[in-house]
C-alpha cells in the first residue's frame, strides 16, 4: 500500500514538471520557420510613384513626396526591403531645356546608384510631365480653350517623349543590372460615358484617347528596354474620378496639385496591387 502510494506521487509530481516545462517553453519542439526573405525595392519617377494624392500636399523641398502611396504601401507589406524612394512630384525625365529644381528622373537614377546596384526590382511612372499632359485636361474642361489644339501640341511631343524614355530605361538598367524594372501607366482620369458637369462630353473623350497614345509610347519604350509595363487603365475601370466610387482625386480646382491623381483607395487598390502582382517579390527575394 505505502509503494503504491509513494509511486502515485512520483507519476503525478512528474506530470507536473512536464506541465511546467512545456508553460516555461522548455519543451521539445520543431524550430520556428525562418523569415521569408525580402526583395530590395527602390521606387523613380513623378508625382504618381511620389504619393501625391494619398495625404495632404506638403511642399517641404524640391523634392516633394506624400505619404501614404503606393510605393510606401509597398514598402510597409513585410515583403520587401525599401531601399529608397526618389519619386519627385513634377519630376520630368532629363533636363533638356529645363530650370526647374525638381529632380528629373535621370538624376535619380544617379542619386540612387548604391541602392539600385543592390535591388531585385525597381518601380516607375513618368512621361507625362514630359508632354505637358495636365494642360490637355485644362483645355478640355474649359468650353473657352481649343481640346484639340492642345492634343495635338501633347502628341506632337511623342517622338521626343519615346526617345527620353529610351535614354532613361537604359540609364536604369546600366544601375539596375539585376533588377526587375515595372513601368507603370497612367489611368483614364473619366468615364466619358458617364460625362461631368461643366465638361463637353466629346472633350472627356478626348482626353481619354490622349492617354490611351501616351500608355502606348510608354508601353512601347519600356518594352524595347526589356523593363514590364502594368497597364492601369483596366484595373482603374469604374474608378474613374466621375464613377460612383472613384480611386482618382477631383474637386474641380486646377491649382490643386493632388488633383487628378490617385486617391488612398487608387494608391492601394490600384498602384500598389498592380505592381505588387507584377514584381511578385517574394520570388525575387528566392532568386
Amino acid at each position: 500500500m505505502a509503494t503504491t502510494t509513494v509511486r502515485r506521487r512520483r507519476a503525478a509530481l512528474a506530470a507536473d514538471l512536464a506541465t511546467l516545462t512545456m508553460v516555461l517553453g522548455f519543451a521539445a519542439g520543431p524550430a520556428e520557420a525562418a523569415p521569408p526573405p525580402k526583395a530590395d525595392y527602390v521606387a523613380l519617377g513623378d508625382s504618381y510613384s511620389a504619393g501625391t494624392g494619398a495625404g495632404p500636399f506638403s511642399p517641404t523641398s524640391n523634392c516633394v513626396q506624400t505619404k501614404g502611396g503606393y510605393v510606401d504601401i509597398v514598402g510597409n507589406t513585410g515583403r520587401v526591403n525599401f531601399l529608397a524612394k526618389k519619386a519627385c512630384h513634377g519630376a520630368l525625365l532629363t533636363d533638356e531645356g529645363d530650370v526647374s529644381p525638381i529632380p528629373t528622373v535621370l538624376e535619380q537614377i544617379g542619386d540612387s546608384s548604391a541602392a539600385l546596384s543592390a535591388a531585385k526590382f525597381v518601380s516607375i511612372t513618368a512621361g507625362a510631365n514630359d508632354v505637358d499632359f495636365s494642360s490637355v485636361f485644362v483645355a478640355c474642361a474649359n468650353p473657352l480653350s481649343d481640346c484639340s489644339a492642345a492634343i495635338a501640341n501633347a502628341e506632337g511631343k511623342f517622338a521626343g517623349l519615346a526617345s527620353k524614355l529610351m535614354v532613361t530605361y537604359q540609364a536604369l538598367r546600366m544601375a539596375a543590372p539585376t533588377a526587375k524594372i515595372v513601368v507603370l501607366g497612367y489611368p483614364h482620369l473619366f468615364d466619358a460615358a458617364v460625362g461631368v458637369p461643366g465638361i463637353d462630353q466629346v472633350a472627356l473623350g478626348s482626353i481619354t484617347s490622349a492617354t490611351d497614345a501616351l500608355n502606348s509610347v510608354i508601353a512601347y519604350s519600356a518594352t524595347s528596354a526589356g523593363a514590364q509595363f502594368v497597364d492601369m487603365t483596366g484595373r482603374f475601370a469604374g474608378h474613374e474620378a466621375n464613377s460612383s466610387d472613384p480611386w482618382i482625386v477631383f474637386n474641380g480646382n486646377f491649382v490643386d496639385p493632388t488633383n487628378l491623381h490617385p486617391n488612398k483607395a487608387g494608391h492601394s487598390l490600384g498602384y500598389a496591387s498592380a505592381l505588387m502582382e507584377a514584381a511578385k517579390p517574394a520570388q525575387l527575394a528566392r532568386q
